[in-house]
């Protein structure tokens, strides 16, 4: 998994590379997260579960993400695929530097590549253009794209000019067993709650829920909003608390750590959205499991989160917004919260998440692989000028992948020892990645299932023959029981052998040699 977002941050992204991983190792894989360097995370961590992070010493250079490093960073990622023996590469998030430069390092050398976009951007302000032009860049030559909702779907076929047929929805999910419902803890008592926990930015619709606070309080005497979160927005909810002298009736909690958001949620009885753009919200599933009626704005990915009967919408204007929060308070006494919860627990299961993407994983694994020259001309047809440019990219990083061939062979690496904890082996005898519970029913793309990851990725034009020589010897050497298909060209996976899936995270590694098992998190 590639990504510059990951733990210790908290958000969306972050959450679902967590469950999505812990769900696939459970499911008998390999996950390898990378990611770039925090403060006080640096090098190789293991934490639940045995997820392997590579918290890698790259520079940040804004909001959390990478200066892109072009060229520089692509020996040391190749060390960390050889070393893995990663089979997969998958990367989130669009504005990631991290994961565009690993789409196209993995592509270079053959390795299968997967991307899940998690946000929704426009055409026409000047960061939404750039962004989208890099990702028509990126994804000119990618494997599979899976987006979280059907509007994320359409929003990115558009945006990076891919077909259809290449783009999967596969949503988001919830913990229940975390968010459990407990109406005894609602406080204040002898009130109705209205609570909202995301980041105070103009994106959240922060400026929409100013206006909004103070209409229902005047209109219901029995409201009280509870409020956590930070960013550069809060500045103007403390005026609106101190210009209607709502101190009493609105709570600022600040910033709120994800463990204890659970806590704060079962004080309501209503969770508040007032997004202006959202991809899906997960904060609504996780109000929902808690047994809160949802009130949200109708953008984007939203009304497909929840069923009408569980959440309000409303347009994204003041008027509508109070019209829908009046209504779920006189809604909000006859919802049962444990019947929400149960709800909830019946949609969402991050297990099914990762059967989805299994399947995909399948179907790229045995798709067809691309040479050298059927890339440049992908490239090409992304415009005249960044057609040209991203053909010369492609081409000198070719090169500089037969030089590290030569000067570092990929039979000087020596491989990393997995750690393998109980509960988390595939069945014998069984490939995880083929498993018979794997449906192609689960996708939109409508992929078939059955056949099994590849070992190596195979050379362009005849190069890396260093690379899967020295694979295909590892594999006969270590696994006896390897066998071969009819196509000579690629040697599959044994059947009792686990896939390795790599998710690049731009926050993770910074010591790819450094291989200790005394600093495991568990």
């Amino acid at each position: 998994m590639v990504s510059d977002f990951f733990y210790p941050n908290m958000g969306g992204v972050e959450m679902h590379i967590w469950c999505l991983s812990q769900c696939l190792i459970q499911r008998g894989h390999k996950v390898i997260v990378i990611t770039h360097s925090y403060e006080g995370r640096q090098g190789i961590r293991y934490m639940t579960n045995g997820v392997k992070v590579y918290y890698l010493p790259l520079m940040v250079f804004h909001d959390q993400v990478i200066l892109p490093t072009f060229y520089s960073f692509f020996p040391l990622f190749r060390n960390i695929l050889i070393r893995e023996q990663i089979t997969i590469v998958h990367g989130h998030q669009s504005v990631s530097p991290l994961t565009n430069e690993c789409i196209l390092y993995a592509r270079t050398m053959g390795y299968r590549t997967c991307y899940t976009d998690h946000s929704l951007f426009g055409f026409a302000d000047l960061a939404s253009i750039h962004i989208n032009k890099a990702l028509t860049a990126t994804l000119s030559d990618i494997d599979h794209v899976i987006c979280v909702s059907h509007a994320c779907r359409e929003n990115l076929s558009l945006r990076a000019a891919l077909h259809p047929s290449m783009v999967s929805a596969i949503p988001n999910a919830v913990d229940c067993t975390k968010f459990v419902p407990d109406p005894s803890k609602r406080f204040p008592t002898n009130t109705i709650n209205i609570v909202l926990i995301s980041r105070l930015v103009f994106r959240k619709g922060i400026d929409l829920l100013v206006k909004v606070i103070p209409l229902v309080c005047s209109k219901v005497n029995n409201v009280h909003f509870i409020i956590g979160g930070d960013g550069p927005k809060k500045l103007l909810l403390e005026e609106m608390r101190e210009q209607y002298s709502l101190h009493d009736r609105i709570e600022l909690l600040g910033a709120v750590p994800h463990h204890k958001v659970r806590d704060v949620l079962v004080r309501a009885h209503i969770f508040l959205n007032c997004s202006l753009t959202e991809a899906f919200c997960i904060a609504l599933l996780e109000a929902a499991s808690c047994g809160l009626f949802g009130v949200s704005t109708r953008v984007g990915g939203v009304p497909e989160v929840l069923p009408p009967s569980m959440i309000k919408f409303a347009e994204p204007n003041v008027e509508s917004l109070y019209e829908a929060l009046v209504e779920a308070i006189s809604i909000s006494p006859r919802i049962v919260p444990a019947e929400m919860h149960e709800r909830v627990k019946n949609m969402y299961h991050w297990t099914d998440v990762a059967k989805r993407t299994e399947v995909v994983y399948n179907n790229i694994a045995t798709a067809r692989r691309a040479s050298l020259g059927t890339r440049l001309v992908r490239y090409s047809t992304i415009g005249p000028f960044s057609g040209f440019a991203m053909c010369c990219i492609v081409a000198w990083l070719h090169i500089l992948w037969q030089i590290c061939e030569v000067i570092w062979p990929a039979t000087d690496i020596e491989l990393a020892a997995s750690l393998v904890l109980p509960g988390t082996h595939a069945s014998p005898g069984t490939s995880p990645l083929s498993s018979p519970k794997t449906d192609s029913s689960l996708l939109s793309g409508g992929f078939h299932t059955g056949s099994k990851l590849r070992n190596k990725p195979t050379s362009f034009f005849g190069a890396g023959e260093h690379t899967s020589k020295a694979r295909a010897a590892r594999s006969a050497s270590a696994s006896p029981s390897s066998t071969t298909s009819g196509d000579t060209h690629h040697e599959y996976m044994a059947e009792s052998e686990y896939s390795n899936v790599a998710f690049v995270d731009s926050s993770i590694a910074s010591s790819v040699f450094e291989d200790s098992y005394n600093s495991v998190i568990l």
